[in-house]
């Protein structure tokens, strides 16, 4: 058994780096803020008039194991709150006096030395810095504002892995490179799918490859939706304040949206489509033989997100959702959130994401409605959770502010979980707009809502969903299904243009490499392109009524008839429905 919990090692390692730095930069007065334990590893956050480079990281790491070679005792000292701030008021260190001002009286302050390096830390350390692992990496810097704040001074952030062995730190930092390679900003730009632009912060340019991408994913739901008797709605995005009001969202999400004034009255850009659908259900009488009656909505949504959290597709200030809004009696919730559990399943299958985890959210602290309420909609999920024989975990707090919620989390292809589907039970939207329904009896009842989303945001689950596949989309996705290339414009690219037009015929996006270039370089620019097939004709294919087909990530081609190619791909092209939706 290990000497040391591993969060011990990684934070004394944290303080290794830091005294590094000061070594490595004596005559560039370091100011330190905090330097807290991260999943694989620490990071640790600096204020300096030098400007640490990635390249500078090298020489730190060659100075922290020096520091582990002369075996330092690692020391505890436990300080009044004057005491520490007399000394870190000495030694200038202004972003530690800050800390220690904001600690309540008569709390413990510890500090822990190493040599001459002294730093505040409530610990636990190690005993000695030839204790420390040697297997840590410095990873790269990053800016971070001071204590998380927006309006405070930029510092700097030195990331770092550090694990107990040679092996585990190998396996991260590999599983770092292919998570790089992956990068869906990185392959975005070089698949020609989407950029951004400094003019609209945190709202992507989507090219023709990533348009047809992104409208395919659309109609990929509104395939399941004829299935499940969804009906498609489109609402305005500008919307009076007032129905924020109404809605509550002026009170609990002010902060997150975009205002404006149209003739002296306040607008918002809707942040998500719920009310409207609460608008829609109520401009007409609806009976319980209507119901379920459920709304779906593609509009746009934009979010006033802080720049400092816009991270590529996922996290933007505008995207679209696979959002729809379920009016239901409270008698037949279960069965509603049983066929949802169902979709789920089918479509996160479908896009090959083999683990799962449901979680269930439980009422956070601001929040609408009363308890008893509460009560009712977060038993009427456990209950339809338990029925359906799922495993899932208890959230505590992380309910929406009206209402709980079940969140789905899929696994990518490096074993990275993200949260992609929704399904909120809501009492409060209901009341608030004074929706009714007459039910068997002939009296009016309140129905309740279910909100709900199955890949969430689009832009998001467009930046998942190309990392998970790195780029290489199945056949029914893939903007270029595959590339026909002559050996010989000359003699075959006639031939090449009459077999692409039968292709074409069948619904299928065929492109023709006739470029004057060697056969070598078009085969590695399609296989980066990653299109999932290359067809190439010559004389002998022609001859013969053949193709030689190379797939995508294949080291060699084989040979298909030209009947049997066209019945592979339209086989293929069917995958664009899930084979349990079409069964139904």
């Amino acid at each position: 058994m290990a000497k040391y919990e591993l969060d011990t090692l990684r934070h004394s390692t944290a303080h290794l780096m830091a005294q590094a730095i000061t070594r490595l930069f004596p005559g560039h007065h370091v100011q330190f803020g905090v330097g807290p334990v991260i999943d694989n590893g620490f990071y640790y956050d600096i204020e300096t008039d030098y400007r640490i480079k990635d390249e500078d990281l090298p020489k730190i790491e060659q100075k922290m194991l020096e520091i582990i070679d002369e075996k330092l005792p690692i020391e505890r000292k436990v300080l009044s709150k004057q005491e520490a701030l007399d000394y870190f008021e000495k030694e200038n260190q202004h972003l530690k006096v800050e800390l220690i001002t904001s600690l309540p009286g008569g709390e413990e302050i510890s500090c822990y030395s190493q040599g001459e390096f002294i730093d505040l830390c409530r610990g636990p350390h190690v005993e000695s810095t030839g204790d420390l692992p040697k297997y840590f990496k410095l990873l790269h810097t990053a800016g971070a504002y001071w204590r998380g704040q927006s309006d405070r001074q930029m510092l700097q952030r030195i990331y770092a892995a550090c694990f107990y062995d040679k092996k585990s730190l190998k396996k991260h930092l590999n599983f770092l490179e292919e998570a790089k390679k992956r990068d869906h900003r990185k392959l975005g730009k070089e698949l020609e799918l989407f950029h951004f632009e400094s003019v609209a912060p945190g709202s992507p340019f989507f090219m023709p490859k990533g348009a047809f991408v992104y409208n395919e994913l659309i109609e990929f739901m509104r395939r399941i939706y004829r299935k499940y008797d969804y009906k498609e709605v489109i609402t305005p995005q500008v919307l009076g304040s007032e129905l924020w009001h109404t809605s509550g969202h002026y009170q609990n999400y002010k902060d997150d949206m975009f205002f404006t004034n149209i003739e002296k009255g306040e607008f918002a850009v809707k942040p998500m489509n719920c009310p409207c659908h609460m608008l829609m259900f109520k401009h007409f009488r609806y009976s319980y033989r209507d119901l379920p009656l459920r709304f779906a909505d593609f509009g746009r949504l934009h979010r006033n997100e802080k720049s400092g959290t816009l991270a590529g597709l996922t996290r933007v200030r505008t995207f679209c959702q696979d959002d729809a809004h379920i009016f239901i009696p409270l008698n037949d919730i279960q069965d509603e959130i049983l066929t949802l559990l169902d979709m789920f399943f089918v479509i996160y299958k479908h896009f090959d994401f083999k683990e799962i985890k449901i979680n269930l959210s439980t009422r956070p602290e601001k929040k609408v409605g009363d308890d008893a309420t509460w009560d009712k909609a977060e038993s009427a999920l456990k209950d339809a959770l338990d029925q359906s024989g799922h495993k899932y975990l208890i959230k505590e707090g992380d309910g929406a502010f009206y209402g709980p919620k079940i969140d789905v989390e899929i696994a990518d292809a490096l074993q990275r979980y993200h949260q992609l589907g929704t399904i909120q039970l809501d009492f409060q939207l209901p009341d608030r707009f004074g929706l009714k329904f007459t039910n068997q009896q002939g009296e009016e009842e309140r129905p309740v809502v279910i909100h709900r989303a199955l890949l969430g945001s689009l832009e998001r689950f467009f930046g998942i969903y190309l990392e998970h596949t790195g780029g290489a989309y199945p056949f029914w996705l893939a903007p270029v299904q595959a590339v026909i290339v002559p050996i010989n414009n000359d003699n075959h690219l006639e031939h090449c243009q009459k077999f692409a037009k039968e292709l074409t015929k069948l619904g299928l996006r065929i492109e023709i490499d006739d470029r004057n270039e060697s056969m070598g370089f078009k085969t590695r620019q399609i296989q980066k392109s990653k299109a999932p097939f290359m067809l190439v004709f010559g004389d002998k294919e022609i001859e013969e009524g053949t193709v030689s087909v190379r797939s995508y990530g294949a080291k060699g081609s084989k040979t298909f008839s030209l009947e049997e190619i066209k019945e592979k791909f339209s086989a293929l092209d069917l995958e664009k429905t899930p084979h349990a939706i079409r069964e139904m």
